[in-house]
């Protein structure tokens, strides 16, 4: 008698430390997906920009283009962008100003502060 009840002590205890570690893993894994980093004002209005300017071509597609635009995000996290030229503000900003390729430009539509946001929300490198 003595036995079975150790035995199934054990088997409890045993139950509530595996239930235990599987709240507690999920716990930390949960927290992974909510550590998402919070943009800034400045990010936040060039993510609005990029949305409503630059998506369309470069995220959607939308205008069914046979030859699809690079995917910007993560731009800056290589030393050249997709046509070989340096990835830096100063070539991003007269890409998008001037064109390249089928990109048209986009002079007059963005003023100094609005191409600070766009570049600040690329280098997040977030969607």
């Amino acid at each position: 008698m003595a036995f079975a009840a150790l035995s199934r002590s054990l088997l409890i205890g045993c139950r509530v430390a595996l239930y235990v570690a599987t709240v507690v893993g999920l716990g930390i894994g949960l927290s992974g997906c909510h550590s998402a980093q919070q943009l800034t004002p400045q990010q936040a209005a060039g993510k609005h920009l990029y949305k409503v300017r630059c998506a369309h071509c470069h995220e959607d597609n939308d205008l069914a283009l046979k030859k699809i635009p690079p995917d910007l995000h993560g731009v800056f996290k290589h030393d050249t962008l997709p046509s070989g030229t340096p990835a830096t503000d100063v070539t991003v900003r007269l890409n998008v100003l001037y064109g390249r390729g089928l990109m048209p430009g986009f002079v007059g539509r963005f003023d100094d502060e609005q191409m600070a946001a766009l570049l600040a929300y690329l280098h997040t490198g977030l969607r």
